[in-house]
């Protein structure tokens, strides 16, 4: 099964995909769009291009594990997209998945604009490679 990973900001939204087979997760993009309808629209989008069958949410917790109060957000955005696409969404924890991201660009050599149009991207590949651990 092939998989799109969301990261869902209030100003910009990171992607990825992977699939169960190989167990690898990629950026793919940073979708510079508010949440709504052009959010999802954009990831419809590009749920057609990567052709993928399923839906991983990044679940916003708080470091003891309850829920954070972005979840609400997490969930009304998911049911939108849910609508949308008619495709499963499962939710992973995205506890330290930007950290990680930050961690991988802080030894790429790139500058602080560059690494900001990728930074959402990776972080989604993160929450994907977890999922599919």
């Amino acid at each position: 099964m092939r998989y799109i990973a969301v990261d869902l900001g209030d100003k910009r939204t990171g992607i990825a995909v992977g699939d169960d087979e190989l167990r690898m997760a990629q950026p793919v993009c940073v979708l510079d769009v508010p949440i709504g309808e052009q959010l999802v629209d954009a990831i419809v989008k590009t749920i057609a291009q990567q052709g993928v069958d399923a839906i991983v949410m990044g679940l916003p917790l708080n470091m003891d594990g309850s829920p954070g109060q972005r979840v609400t957000i997490t969930k009304h955005f998911a049911d939108l997209l849910q609508t949308a696409t008619g495709m499963p969404i499962h939710f992973q924890d995205e506890r330290l998945t930007s950290s990680a991201a930050e961690e991988k660009l802080s030894q790429s050599g790139k500058t602080h604009k560059q690494k900001k149009k990728v930074r959402d991207a990776i972080a989604a590949a993160e929450i994907l490679s977890d999922f599919l651990l």
